[in-house]
């Protein structure tokens, strides 16, 4: 990481060094790269039911009916974690939260490494989804709060970087070794993260939130570096969480007054798209895909991930620069693209086209969906949550996003191999004519959060 912060002409400094607030310093990098620990875990899970399947339901004699329950409980736990997650994370913290993440996802790997029938194997894939539904919460709502605003974008699009990065492993890796294996080794960055967590210290803001000044002022001091002055930063915060305490909580249903509106019509509506417009379709049954258009499921597999991978890495030096809204015009217009090229290769299929010309189609189609979705849809209603709600509303706004969208994601994993059966192509156009309503959407209400801090976001929003 400290490589990718010379690359973008921004120093790493020596904590006797200095320091500048909006530089990168050792305790940032250190902090960012525990969290998001978090990240790996999640594309991990997310994509091990792609590799695994064949496996797991020879061994295990499993039908497709059980094994699609198996894919979706993921979701299931993550609706659970989700409802949750913004009260746990207010309640004990951000690295509170991760560490429960943490012990959950142990747990679920662990359930699926020793399973011998159906119901282990489902207890373990609905725990992880609770510890990953907890975690695409708090994970990058935690960078964004330790990030200064200069660099809060390519910090918190880390966490796009990272899924990928998980993903990809795990189609790559999934496809040489077994799947008990496979889980075995999901249980690696778990542990990371756990035993990083003590390194690092609490999110400032949370601490300030909470009334903890004197730890909020020694955070803030250990992520910017020993000689940075963060009086002005300090500053901000304390007047910020002031005016914020003469506003009472009352959880979830507050955050449905006027003045909340726009941030919840942006953070719910990204959500909605991310999730309608295939992501788990093409991350859970990307060989089925393939399959049944000719294609090679392993090539197929593995060139998308590198591409997925390539693309958010992109992105991560892209994020400061472009900002958020020309990142997601690019990757919704793009997604639409890649629905309309699978779509017209299964209605070809349908006419008793050449194979040739499907298989390609639906190759194409694959790759071009990782790569532009990847860049921004994947990843970046996470980073644009993370911003865009005032502190006293996060926790319950947050919860209600994550809901949101862990419930369209249960919703196509759930219901996409029944429109698949029904009409191979129709649900793929439908997937573009959503990804085309994204393109509409993030240009009319989508704002530009580049280079703002949060607490200047946070009061345009609400204004």
């Amino acid at each position: 990481m400290g490589t990718q912060g010379g690359e973008m002409g921004i120093p790493l400094l020596e904590e006797q060094e200095e320091a500048v607030p909006d530089r990168i310093t050792h305790m940032l990098v250190l902090s960012a790269f525990f969290a998001v620990c978090g990240s790996y875990v999640f594309g991990n899970a997310v994509s091990y039911s792609s590799p695994a399947e064949s496996g797991i339901m020879d061994e295990l004699s499993l039908s497709l009916a059980e094994y699609s329950v198996f894919g979706s409980l993921l979701t299931v736990g993550g609706l659970l974690g989700a409802l949750c997650s913004g009260k746990i994370a207010d309640l004990i913290g951000r690295r509170g939260a991760m560490w429960v993440t943490d012990v959950s996802g142990i747990i679920g790997w662990c359930a699926i490494f020793l399973s011998e029938s159906a119901w282990s194997l489902d207890l373990g894939r609905l725990l992880l989804g609770f510890g990953v539904g907890l975690a695409s919460y708090v994970v990058p709502v935690y960078v964004a709060e330790v990030t200064p605003k200069n660099l809060r974008g390519g910090f918190v699009s880390l966490c796009m970087l990272v899924i990928a990065g998980g993903m990809s492993m795990t189609y790559i890796i999934g496809s040489v070794v077994n799947w008990r294996l496979l889980a075995c080794l999901g249980i690696i960055p778990c542990l990371l993260q756990l035993v990083g967590l003590f390194l690092i210290p609490e999110s400032p803001r949370w601490l300030a939130k909470v009334g903890r000044e004197k730890d909020m002022k020694a955070a803030l001091q250990r992520l910017r570096g020993k000689n940075a002055d963060v009086s002005r930063e300090t500053s901000e915060i304390e007047g910020y969480i002031e005016t914020l305490q003469q506003v009472s909580e009352h959880g979830i249903f507050h955050t449905f007054q006027r003045k909340y509106a726009q941030a919840l019509t942006v953070g719910l509506g990204l959500m909605v798209f991310q999730q309608l417009g295939g992501l788990n379709a093409y991350g859970f049954y990307m060989s089925s895909i393939l399959e049944r258009a000719g294609a090679s499921s392993t090539a197929g597999s593995i060139t998308a991930a590198i591409v997925k991978l390539a693309a958010n890495i992109v992105a991560v030096f892209l994020m400061d620069k472009f900002g958020r809204r020309p990142l997601l015009l690019v990757s919704a217009s793009g997604a639409c693209l890649a629905g309309f090229l699978i779509g017209l290769s299964f209605l070809l299929q349908d006419y008793h086209q050449s194979t040739d010309v499907v298989s390609t189609l639906t190759f194409v189609g694959i790759v071009v969906f990782s790569g532009f979705f990847a860049m921004g849809l994947g990843g970046i209603p996470w980073i644009i949550m993370a911003e865009i709600f005032p502190m006293n509303v996060k926790g319950p706004a947050g919860s209600l996003v994550n809901l949101v969208s862990w419930s369209g994601s249960w919703l196509v994993a759930y219901t996409f191999n029944y429109f698949f059966e029904w009409s191979s192509a129709g649900v793929f156009f439908a997937f573009s004519g959503i990804c085309c309503s994204a393109v509409l959407f993030i240009a009319k209400r989508v704002p530009e959060t580049k280079g703002r801090t949060l607490e200047e976001i946070e009061a345009s929003m609400t204004s």
